[in-house]
């Protein structure tokens, strides 16, 4: 795994480079070890780019013992974690204006666990709020560009514990 990292004064973003789905995954399970209830991590990138593959790793994390599967023909899964509950919406086949109010997404935004959401374009218009943005990017073979980027202080201080406490060595923060 490759990372750089960098920091700005209101958010932290870094980069990862993975070679394989299983540390797509391991990212994403090692990112849940530092969220609280009420982080939402939104998931973007083209299809069949491992979106599902990050939040399997953050439901893993989370410690949902289930199969994690991609919710697009149901719109929203939820997974009784260990640690926390896990909300995993998709909201690709949503054609309304009003994502929230079509889906009730927003309870899930303020909720007692962890959102991820894939294809959040769909809400972006309408919520800014705190959140954690993933965005990967299909390299060579199985290798995958991750930018993970905060919004809020929560997402921010998640992050810098995620730098100091989870990543491997050579993270810089």
């Amino acid at each position: 795994m490759n990372r750089g990292g960098k920091q700005a004064k209101h958010s932290v973003s870094f980069e990862i480079t993975t070679a394989s789905p299983e540390e797509t995954a391991r990212i994403g399970s090692n990112l849940a070890s530092v969220l609280e209830a009420g982080a939402v991590i939104l998931l973007i990138g083209d299809l069949g780019v491992g979106k599902t593959v990050f939040a399997q790793g953050v439901a893993r994390g989370l410690g949902v013992d289930s199969p994690v599967t991609s919710p697009t023909y149901t719109l929203v899964s939820e997974y009784d974690g260990r640690s926390l509950p896990f909300y995993h919406l998709d909201l690709y086949r949503l054609n309304g204006d009003d994502p929230f109010e079509e889906l009730g997404a927003e309870e899930y935004l303020s909720a007692d666990g962890v959102t991820a959401i894939e294809w959040p374009e769909k809400i972006q218009r309408v919520w800014h709020g705190d959140c954690i943005t993933v965005t990967l990017e299909h390299l060579v073979g199985d290798s995958r560009r991750i930018e993970i980027q905060s919004a809020g202080s929560s997402s921010i201080d998640a992050l810098e514990s995620y730098l100091k406490t989870v990543a491997e060595p050579g993270a810089n923060g």
